[in-house]
């Protein structure tokens, strides 16, 4: 009886106990339940994806961000990566409910017996419902939470759709999220293209991407791709033939390199600055976004070429530099640009042989090398052969050139080029240095350089809407004893030839860069006129020093600044911005962004750059800028057998600075070379000689399909024959000095030359002085 009342009592006891459990735990349940997230955020997951930059027509560019994830969806996912991951992360997947209560119990014994929380017992769904819904830290709170999204997930989403989460979220080592991620970045391959091997490899990551990692960890990595691979086998996902190969296969993973299509480095760090600007940083290296630039692939290829040959062939006049570098080793020496770095295993006389880091074998000839003097007269190096300047074991530098190697150096001098679409401001190609991952200043856009003679054009932009004409006549004699305030001391400017050629036409001095004429038309028009034209043409006025020695470009400018400079010349007299993205895509191709750039046009309405210059003066401008290629400083260019090419070449006081800018009406492009500490790039080196050449290889490609474009004359010119001698109407249409020029209707001459005056060529002025050199921009 006693027994039995003590029994109740228990029973009771337990019942109540069971009943308060119950209900505690119902409300902690219910308390949990209030503070856990919606699932139904995953019907609309944002994956965190890098920033993407194309080409024009394309091409991959680049890509930033920390994390690289390609999302995937189940369907194009291979079935046996998807057995991979069952059978290693939890092979009662398709039969339960989100939560693996066998494998949850063997963690709660491990916990009891060892008193420490280990990793286990989690499902693919639990995994889900941590990675997408939870932190990561390891508290009884967060499991009880896991499980009770598991459940909820299960019941909301089908098995596929949480293996697909799983797969694009999961974190695979190296920087990859995701299995189409992992893919390319072990193996360089797309997940479709892998072997079971390799396949197995990846779904053996998860549980511990750095320790199982194939690249760092290459024999843990095989030990736990066959431990997947046996499970595999057990669950009779594979045959045995498939489980005895692949266990086999040796480790193929290798480092990451990002593939990229096109290389524009320059470009794709403009962009990512502006994506920054644009938008938060965080979305700028998560949020997907697809940046499709101006840039067309093949103008920006041959624009990286010609640079770099351009700069080779002005090494080469320079003489070969021994470096410190060449008893470098081989492994510590990098690709830098097109040249690499090689061994030299043999050496005589007449040949070298060398070895590249790959451990090709190459040969280099002295006949051939371009370090050999063109003639005994002219050589000043004296080198006989390769054991003049290489020894043994050396590591030297070689470049692939005209299907052969050459011994190369990395120039010391460096370089900048800019094409773009005149009419539009698009830049079509841009590249700021010989190889941006040595040396990552962009001196297309960031570069502050005096542009010498290229800036005259505004200056006689200015003087023609003053009332000059082509014709106009201006005595080239020296200029003494200026009384002009704007200057801080007396100045005597000179021609580059340190020549002077008494009165020459406007037409000539621009075609032969004469550094006096520009000097007095400055002085005739006035500096604050010549600094108003400089600002219609979208410089500054900090870039504008206000004294005579800005007619001979003493000012300073980036390459894309005179690119903008002379597309007005290009589009007919417009202002353009320049510009290079053409619109923003979100990860899911959703356009968030369309370029409505202003464009150069004479009819148009709406979106119309505004007009800086009129018709007249821009018909006279290109005739005279015509001419400078034709018959002037830029007739190296004649080697491309066209017409329509016009520009001005552009040195700086001793050869600091060369430059040509030139253009058609459907490209500028804008080629500068000089050296970064600006040092004299050596004797002789003018804007015809250091910079012309890049330009005329770059116009041979991206002419080759244009047609040649006449130049239009517009309403208010007439073409009228005048004695060259004097700027006055011909007398006679036979003489020598007779020829036709363009006027403006209003400024046509209506004197006839004399016939009988002999014109001198000089002045008291000019009688009274004499020649010295100036510290200021030449030619």
């Amino acid at each position: 009886m006693r027994l039995m009342r003590i029994i109740k009592w228990v029973l009771g006891l337990f019942l109540t106990f069971s009943i308060l459990g119950i209900f505690i735990g119902y409300l902690a349940y219910q308390q949990l339940k209030s503070d856990l997230p919606d699932i139904k955020v995953l019907r609309n997951i944002q994956y965190s994806q890098p920033l993407l930059v194309y080409s024009q027509d394309g091409l991959l560019i680049e890509k930033f961000g920390e994390k690289m994830r390609i999302p995937i969806s189940i369907s194009d996912t291979p079935e046996q990566l998807i057995n991979a991951f069952v059978s290693a992360e939890d092979a009662n997947f398709y039969s339960h409910y989100g939560v693996d209560f066998k494998g949850l119990a063997r963690a709660v014994i491990q916990l009891a017996l060892t008193g420490k929380k280990k990793q286990g017992g989690s499902t693919i769904t639990m995994q889900v419902a941590r990675n997408f819904l939870l932190s990561n830290e390891k508290t009884y709170t967060r499991k009880l939470k896991e499980i009770i999204l598991s459940f909820q997930i299960e019941q909301e989403y089908t098995k596929n759709e949480i293996l697909e989460l799983y797969i694009n979220k999961i974190y695979l080592g190296q920087r990859s999220y995701g299995v189409a991620a992992a893919a390319e970045i072990y193996y360089n391959r797309p997940l479709s293209q892998l072997t079971l091997a390799e396949l197995s490899m990846i779904a053996g990551l998860p549980k511990a991407p750095s320790s199982y990692n194939p690249i760092s960890n290459p024999k843990r990595a095989l030990i736990r791709r066959n431990y997947v691979l046996k499970r595999m086998l057990d669950l009779h996902n594979i045959s045995q033939q498939e489980h005895d190969t692949a266990s086999l296969a040796p480790i193929t993973a290798s480092t990451y390199i990002v593939q990229r299509d096109l290389y524009a480095p320059y470009i794709a760090e403009m962009v990512r600055n502006e994506i920054i600007n644009r938008y938060d940083k965080n979305i700028a290296y998560t949020a997907g976004l697809k940046v499709y630039t101006t840039i067309r692939s093949d103008l920006q290829n041959t624009a990286v070429t010609a640079l770099r040959s351009n700069l080779h062939h002005y090494d080469q006049r320079h003489g070969y530099r021994v470096s410190k570098a060449q008893k470098r080793p081989l492994d510590a020496s990098v690709n830098i640009g097109d040249t690499f770095p090689a061994q030299v295993t043999q050496i005589n006389k007449k040949q070298l042989t060398a070895q590249l880091k790959d451990g090709t074998n190459i040969t280099l000839t002295w006949k051939n090398s371009p370090w050999k003097p063109k003639s005994k007269a002219r050589s000043t190096s004296h080198l006989n052969s390769y054991l003049d300047i290489v020894a043994l074991h050396d590591t030297i530098r070689v470049r692939h050139h005209n299907q052969s190697w050459h011994l190369a150096q990395t120039p010391q001098a460096e370089s900048a080029f800019v094409a773009l679409a005149p009419k539009s401001g698009a830049i079509l190609a841009l590249s700021g240095g010989y190889a941006y991952f040595n040396n990552k200043y962009n001196r297309a856009t960031q570069a502050k350089r005096q542009p010498g003679s290229g800036f005259k054009p505004i200056i006689y932009t200015s003087a023609l809407e003053h009332g000059y004409t082509a014709a106009s006549m201006i005595n080239d004699a020296p200029i003494i004893g200026t009384s002009n305030s704007l200057e801080e001391s007396e100045w005597r400017p000179e021609n580059s030839s340190h020549k002077f050629y008494g009165p020459t036409s406007i037409r000539t001095a621009l075609r032969n860069s004469r550094n006096i004429i520009s000097v007095r038309l400055a002085r005739s028009v006035g500096i604050p006129d010549i600094t108003e034209t400089a600002l219609r043409f979208g410089f500054k006025q900090e870039q504008l020093p206000q004294k005579l020695s800005l007619a001979l470009g003493s000012g300073y400018a980036s390459p894309l600044q005179m690119a903008r400079m002379y597309a007005t010349f290009a589009n007919g007299g417009f202002l353009i911005n320049p510009f290079f993205i053409e619109r923003i895509e979100s990860s899911s191709g959703e356009v968030l962004f369309q370029a409505e750039p202003v464009k150069a046009c004479a009819n148009c309405q709406n979106n119309t750059a505004p007009r800086i210059i009129s018709p007249q003066i821009n018909f006279l401008m290109n005739s005279l800028l015509r001419d400078v290629v034709q018959n002037g400083t830029a007739r190296k260019a004649k080697s491309l057998q066209r017409n329509d090419l016009a520009g001005k070449t552009g040195t700086t006081n001793k050869q600091k600075d060369a430059w040509f800018s030139g253009y058609t009406t459907d490209i500028v492009g804008i080629a500068w070379v000089g050296q970064d500490n600006s040092k004299s790039l050596g004797r002789g080196e003018y804007g015809a000689t250091a910079a012309l050449p890049m330009w005329i290889d770059f116009m041979r490609y991206a002419l080759k399909s244009k047609p040649e474009q006449a130049l239009i004359k517009p309403e208010g010119i007439s073409q009228i024959l005048i004695d060259t001698k004097t700027g006055l109407l011909a007398n006679n249409e036979g003489a020598a000095t007779a020829r036709q020029e363009f006027f403006r209707d209003e400024f046509i001459p209506t004197q006839y030359a004399p016939s009988d005056v002999l014109i001198s060529n000089a002045t008291n002025e000019d009688q009274l002085a004499t020649e010295q050199s100036i510290s200021e921009p030449l030619f």
